[in-house]
């Protein structure tokens, strides 16, 4: 006898996590708009209101609850013990920026919570303003910009002035960070002499990334310009100090858009007030630098407010890295851009 046909399988329901966003509401207006919302809601099942900024109150221990994935970014208070307690399904959080130290804490190690960020698409932007600023500060733009209005004079442009151009200029990058090595792409069309300073990268992989691998000395003394990409970590913190802005080129610049407790800004103030070097500053330490500070005060120096990093447009670059990870990991497939506890330690 034919065998009956068996009976079509119901059809899977494919996996919407429960999310929410935690966040400032600043950030979250900045993210995610109404196109960024609508589009996570595709992947996954919005958490109701409120926007958990605070995760203490008897609203967003209801709504964590619930959650099996939250969507972090600036201003998310830290996921200790206590917050886990009161999410016991979270798995996974998606953090819409860069560094996770801030709210990422060891009890979500413990848990085995899943962690991804959007570092990858940040950086992006970063290196963009690098570069610029590279390029606009081999020209001295700023201090000659200056000049121009001082004095309404268009034949300042023919002043022979030593070290203004960016042909054949050196520029120095220290470490090889995601950041610093989107810089020195970008770099590779230009008429520059690259340096690289990275204790993890040997002189043979620094040849694969077009650059020339030197010692922390050599790349400070031998540099126009210093770009500035470590981390900051325990071995860092104040690493740029006395000895290595001495053995700057007069009249060098040094950009850091990293952390500004990498340098030792009392020794920079120091080199500024003298003259002797420039600095394009996008972070500083304490970030924002308070109004008395004398940092405001140094001539050839600039000093921008995290502008860096996303800004603008650029947010939404953020949303759709977030919006996809969702979707990989909802289905099953994992985060493209994972943070572990062991690359947390070498992670800005």
């Amino acid at each position: 006898m034919p065998t009956a046909p068996a009976a079509p399988s119901a059809p899977t329901t494919p996996f919407r996590p429960r999310v929410a966003l935690a966040m400032s509401p600043e950030a979250a207006q900045a993210v995610f708009t109404p196109e960024a919302l609508a589009a996570l809601g595709e992947v996954c099942a919005p958490a109701p209101p409120p926007l958990l900024d605070d995760l203490t109150t008897d609203q967003a221990r209801a709504v964590l609850a619930e959650v099996d994935l939250l969507v972090t970014g600036w201003g998310c208070p830290p996921l200790d013990a206590a917050v886990l307690a009161a999410a016991p399904r979270l798995r996974a959080v998606a953090h819409t920026a860069g560094s996770v130290r801030a709210h990422i804490t060891d009890a979500c190690w413990e848990r085995g919570v899943e962690v991804s960020s959007a570092a990858a698409a940040n950086a992006l932007p970063v290196a963009e303003y690098t570069v610029a600023m590279i390029l606009l500060g081999g020209k001295r733009v700023l201090e000659r910009a200056r000049a121009y209005r001082e004095t309404r004079r268009r034949d300042i442009w023919l002043r022979d002035e030593p070290g203004v151009g960016n042909y054949r200029a050196t520029v120095g990058i220290l470490s090889a960070s995601r950041i610093g090595r989107r810089v020195m792409e970008l770099l590779r069309p230009y008429d520059l002499d690259v340096l690289l300073h990275d204790p993890y990268v040997d002189a043979e992989e620094a040849a694969e990334l077009g650059v020339r691998a030197v010692g922390l000395g050599e790349l400070f003394a031998e540099s126009d310009t210093v770009s500035v990409h470590t981390p900051l970590l325990d071995a860092t913190r104040g690493l740029v100090g006395r000895d290595l802005l001495a053995r700057m080129r007069r009249g060098a610049l040094l950009v850091n858009t990293s952390r500004g407790a990498v340098l030792d800004q009392d020794a920079l103030v120091e080199v500024l007030r003298a003259g002797r070097i420039r600095a394009v500053l996008d972070v500083t330490d304490p970030d924002p630098l308070p109004t008395g500070h004398p940092l405001w005060d140094c001539p050839g120096t600039l000093i921008t407010p995290h502008l860096a990093g996303s800004q603008g447009n650029e947010w939404q670059r953020l949303a759709e890295l977030t919006v996809g990870e969702v979707r990989r990991w909802a289905a099953g497939d994992g985060f493209a851009h994972p943070v572990t506890r062991g690359t947390l330690v070498y992670l800005a």
